[in-house]
């Protein structure tokens, strides 16, 4: 048997694990000096209340797993004689998968007769949504691991997300951002707009003043690069800024046509640990990253 793991940090909802009957791996908050873990501490995530915390000016922080989390997600599934797929964040972007690294050595001299399976999506919320659901779907209609495997060698520099922050000191708390950038963004209302590269890595691709010229720049990128909007929706995400959801939903719609289909998504609280409240993004499937 084959079982599924996903991560909290890609976006997805305890109720879409049920559904796929996936583990899903907690990724930590600390907040007010709690280590908080999601879907463990809380079924539901309530972003409005979280995200007005920060408002306030709390600045939560993350730290990553260690070897043993890992073994306690994963051996009791090779002990029970299953294989295991994982789909997860960026490799490049947390230590926490040197520690899954270190904990699959162990576990493999265990179990040596077990396979592990990986996708990186090299993207972390709703580009690792977006594609996650699109390798479960495969392995769900049939599609062998090492098919699916496969198909994102190449298939995972064919989704892009592009997003921008409100407030840039969360990224410059957690060394994302320059602290010269979340300066003079929080003086002039310059919004950089950040992509997922290739690479794992966060990148800031562009400058625009202003939240309207930032929406509009978002959708630039999708008009551009954007591919098979028949078959494949436009993931939206943002932290509790639904008003901000609207307006690139209403201009991608004027450009591209009413036939587009939208999810929305609540941006993770991990991840909006470090990109704060009032950040838009957009994750859709493209012609490269």
């Amino acid at each position: 048997m084959l079982k599924i793991f996903i991560d909290s940090d890609s976006d997805f909802t305890i109720e879409q694990a049920k559904e796929w009957d996936a583990t899903m791996i907690s990724m930590p908050y600390n907040l007010k000096g709690k280590e908080v873990l999601p879907y463990v501490d809380f079924e539901k995530f309530e972003a409005h209340p979280y995200y007005e915390t920060l408002r306030k000016g709390v600045i939560p922080t993350t730290s990553a797993l260690n070897p043993e989390d890992y073994k306690k997600y994963f051996e009791p599934e090779f002990a029970k004689g299953n294989d295991i797929f994982y789909i997860h964040f960026s490799a490049a972007m947390s230590a926490s998968f040197n520690s899954m690294r270190l904990a699959l050595e162990e576990l493999k001299e265990k179990y040596p007769e077990r396979k592990f399976y990986e996708i990186d999506t090299k993207g972390i919320t709703i580009i690792s949504y977006i594609i996650g659901k699109d390798a479960v779907e495969l392995l769900r209609s049939g599609k062998s691991p090492e098919e699916v495997v496969k198909w994102a060698e190449t298939e995972v520099d064919h989704y892009a997300c592009y997003f921008f922050a409100d407030d840039l000191k969360f990224f410059a708390k957690s060394g994302r951002v320059s602290g010269l950038a979340a300066f003079m963004g929080g003086i002039i209302g310059i919004r950089p707009i950040l992509t997922m590269g290739a690479d794992g890595k966060m990148a800031s691709i562009g400058k625009v003043k202003g939240r309207k010229n930032a929406v509009m720049k978002l959708a630039d990128y999708v008009q551009e690069l954007g591919v098979d909007f028949d078959k494949h929706n436009i993931v939206l995400g943002h932290a509790d800024a639904p008003y901000l959801i609207e307006e690139l939903k209403e201009e991608l719609i004027k450009r591209l046509g009413d036939k587009l289909t939208f999810e929305v998504l609540d941006v993770n609280p991990t991840a909006g640990a470090h990109c704060g409240p009032d950040t838009l993004g957009v994750a859709f499937k493209s012609k490269h990253r």
